[in-house]
């Protein structure tokens, strides 16, 4: 009877164990900033007449957070801003958004990617509340957290409450890589003195800014964050279960946003980063290259997370994605990223190990226009990263350099921490 019993047990929990996991699965317990403020009634933002910094990236379930607000009874939409790539995020990466209005809302649309990268006085007038609500991707150098604090500096000085409705970083809160953004290097790319991955929540990132203060007059800001529920620092994208929606046209994917902070650098260099193919990032090349050597030389190092596969490609213009590549219409031969286990992946230092290989199986006469050290400068917030690669500095050398800078940062970073 023991073992019948036994039997019976095992059965029923077999029965019913996958229905209990499937009511606990990671998508169905995190929810967005923007999720609870709809739970919440909109208590922070109750009778107020708001304006929102969005793009597509900004939604509760499958609706658009600026149709959620504009259908709320005790919320106004007055205004709307979009960053770079637009209120809808299907513009190529510098290509200037225009002002309009929307034709749900019929509020205005003021352009952040244009004329100017912060909201003006006249836009703010009549907004009691500003709404920032972006899907950013962890990387010091990806706009949307420079439009983040330049409007928080405008609202403080503007005497308007600034919301942040915050999202996940995808790629955990836990890494952290790269020199920290030193003065004289700022930038649109580069607003603050953090390093190249981060490992915060905008909504983290916010309260640093305000705090510290990281821009002069942020310490005025009357800041709100609602917060996300449900995710921990160790989470990944990946783990989440959450769909992805592409945050800007040529991150398409996870694995894109996971290689993405030392893959772009290549953007400061004559080689393809891989724009003007549906894999950008992932894939890098260049005229001159050979795919096969470049694999075997950098699988040899046993990159954490990472192998790499000879690869061809040819860049054109895909609308709504790249209009003008580098390197357009040539066949190049390099290398593409296979992601293996992406809480491995060291994506800053992977960077800098693609481009030593790339650069010491250079041709001669390449070697001395490889690198544009302006662009290295804004992207990397110091000219120590384009002085060590062009004086051949190994990657290991280079990602020893800023150990130093990780570690004061994440100091300062735990004062700032929301999520355990």
């Amino acid at each position: 009877m023991k073992c019948l019993s036994f039997l019976i047990a095992i059965f029923f929990t077999a029965l019913f164990l996958p229905s209990c996991i499937a009511d606990t699965t990671p998508s169905e317990r995190i929810k967005s900033g923007a999720e609870r403020l709809v739970e919440q009634d909109f208590s922070v933002i109750d009778g107020m007449r708001v304006g929102v910094i969005t793009n597509h990236s900004a939604t509760v379930g499958d609706r658009h957070l600026v149709d959620v607000l504009y259908e709320a009874e005790n919320v106004e939409v007055v205004a709307l801003f979009g960053p770079e790539h637009g209120i809808r995020g299907d513009a190529d990466a510098g290509e200037r958004i225009t002002d309009g209005v929307d034709e749900r809302t019929g509020a205005p649309v003021y352009s952040l990617y244009g004329e100017t990268r912060r909201p003006t006085p006249d836009m703010l007038e009549g907004v009691d509340a500003l709404i920032f609500d972006i899907q950013d991707i962890g990387a010091r150098f990806y706009t949307y957290i420079s439009t983040m604090g330049m409007a928080m500096v405008e609202a403080a000085r503007h005497d308007v409450r600034f919301v942040v409705l915050d999202r996940i970083n995808p790629l955990g809160g836990d890494r952290v890589e790269g020199f920290v953004l030193e003065p004289g290097f700022e930038s649109f790319v580069g607003q603050y003195p953090i390093p190249i991955t981060h490992g915060m929540t905008v909504g983290e990132l916010a309260l640093m800014i305000r705090s510290e203060p990281l821009l002069e007059d942020a310490a005025l800001t009357d800041l709100h964050v609602v917060e996300v529920s449900g995710w921990t620092r160790d989470q990944l994208w990946s783990d989440t279960g959450l769909e992805w929606i592409p945050p800007s046209p040529n991150i398409p994917d996870f694995e894109t946003a996971l290689v993405y902070p030392g893959a772009c650098f290549f953007e400061a260099t004559n080689i393809s980063e891989g724009r003007g193919t549906y894999e950008p990032f992932l894939q890098i090349g260049a005229p001159w290259a050979d795919g096969e050597t470049l694999a075997q030389i950098l699988n040899a190092r046993n990159l954490p997370g990472l192998r790499f596969e000879p690869v061809t490609f040819t860049p054109e213009s895909i609308e709504g994605m790249a209009s003008r590549p580098k390197l357009s219409g040539e066949a190049l031969q390099g290398v593409k990223y296979v992601v293996k286990d992406p809480h491995a992946v060291e994506p800053v230092a992977a960077g800098m190990h693609v481009l030593e290989v790339f650069r010491s199986l250079a041709p001669e006469e390449e070697q001395a226009a490889l690198f544009n050290r302006a662009r290295f400068g804004r992207l990397g917030g110091t000219d120590r990263m384009f002085e060590m690669l062009n004086a051949g500095a190994t990657a290991e050398e280079i990602i020893a350099a800023w150990e130093e800078d990780v570690t004061g940062f994440r100091q300062i970073r735990s004062f700032y921490m929301i999520y355990d």
